[in-house]
């Protein structure tokens, strides 16, 4: 190269210094060009949106790397600098370098996370609900790799660094440990989606209601009480919890136990039973409604109206609707609906406790 240039005229060390440079300018400007008529405007024909954006933005690192490379090149070979002055400068232009390199390792990754989370791939651990998070731990892993390749660049010991991060990590962990723990749960669940936001659900059997808010922290449901019930993510994680929207169905489907008296006739009860739920504006008629006799009481036949509603949220007005109309049309037909009852025998009773409840006999012994 030295003695093409040196062939036309151009042998004083700036000149060929600006030549070289010319040079790695129009070699990354065809990089840029090769590019972007190449493997960008695939990318773009094929509709590979993250492929395109790396194309895109991955030119401008390329082209300032072959330019550094040019500098650096000729700070060395055709300027007679001191060692120390060659240091500094190929280090000044490689931490240049690490930091354009890192802006765009970054972008790119937030790009992708965020074109992921829109695309609510069944099952993906990148969703809306944990884009942040993600956003925030990429942007940090990368900040660390920048700044450990920063500091190898000019020769300092990262050890010390290493080993006061490792123990605020540890005194930090002990501290925040429940915290960690809630925000660990939380990402678990929004991955796993066991329940999304306006899913009913059920919590170790106890708090029943519609979830409103999915946090990092805690998650929120609604009770019928209208009373928001605040609940660590730790909680949900280990426990049992049923959703109630979940299922083959968008529906739920609901029992309605009722007793009759064993001189009944379960053929009419059954009759009954179904022509209640057919009747009922609330409830579905498919999955159609069923009635099964679950089995012989101490003092009644035990039959379960099984019927299907549209959203949790109306559950209890369902049950209300049906228990009324059952005692109605039970009375009506004359199936008798036995509930408990106890009769006392005694035996006997104390003597002066038997004369006060007879004074006339006690008034004759006198």
């Amino acid at each position: 190269m030295e003695t093409w240039l040196g062939s036309i005229g151009i042998t004083h060390p700036i000149l060929l210094a600006v030549g070289y440079l010319l040079i790695a300018v129009v070699a990354a400007w065809m990089i840029n060009l090769a590019i972007t008529l190449g493997p960008k405007r695939w990318a773009i024909q094929k509709n590979r949106e993250i492929l395109a954006f790396a194309l895109t933005h991955i030119r401008l690192p390329i082209m300032v790397s072959v330019v550094f490379i040019a500098i650096s090149t000729i700070m060395n070979l055709q300027f007679n600098l001191p060692d120390e002055l060659l240091l500094y400068a190929n280090r000044i232009l490689t931490s240049i370098n690490i930091l354009i390199w890192g802006q765009f390792i970054y972008r790119a990754s937030q790009f992708g996370l965020k074109l992921q989370s829109t695309r609510q791939q069944e099952g993906s651990f990148i969703r809306p609900q944990t884009l942040p998070v993600l956003d925030n731990l990429s942007a940090v892993l990368i900040i660390l790799v920048v700044v450990y390749l920063l500091f190898l660049t000019w020769n300092i010991n990262m050890t010390a660094w290493l080993a006061s991060a490792g123990v605020i990590g540890i005194a930090v962990g002990f501290a925040a440990r429940d915290t960690l723990a809630n925000i660990l749960s939380g990402l678990f669940i929004m991955a796993d989606s066991p329940f999304k936001i306006g899913d009913y659900i059920v919590v170790d059997g106890t708090d029943r209601g519609k979830v409103t808010q999915i946090g990092l922290r805690s998650t929120r449901i609604l009770t019928r009480d209208d009373v928001e019930i605040n609940i660590p993510n730790s909680v949900l994680a280990n426990g049992k919890v049923v959703n109630q929207s979940s299922g083959r169905f968008v529906s739920m489907r609901m029992s309605v136990n009722v007793g009759v008296s064993y001189d009944s006739d379960i053929d009419q009860v059954r009759q009954i039973l179904l022509e209640i739920a057919q009747a009922d504006p609330q409830v579905l008629q498919d999955p159609v409604p069923a009635v099964r006799f679950m089995g012989f009481g101490a003092s009644s036949l035990d039959f379960s109206l099984r019927v299907w509603i549209a959203d949790p949220e109306i559950r209890s007005r369902v049950l209300d609707s049906l228990n009324t109309t059952i005692f109605k049309r039970f009375q009506q037909a004359g199936i008798e609906i036995p509930y408990s009852k106890h009769d006392l025998y005694i035996k006997s009773m104390p003597a002066g406790l038997q004369d006060s409840l007879n004074p006339s006999r006690s008034e004759a012994k006198e």
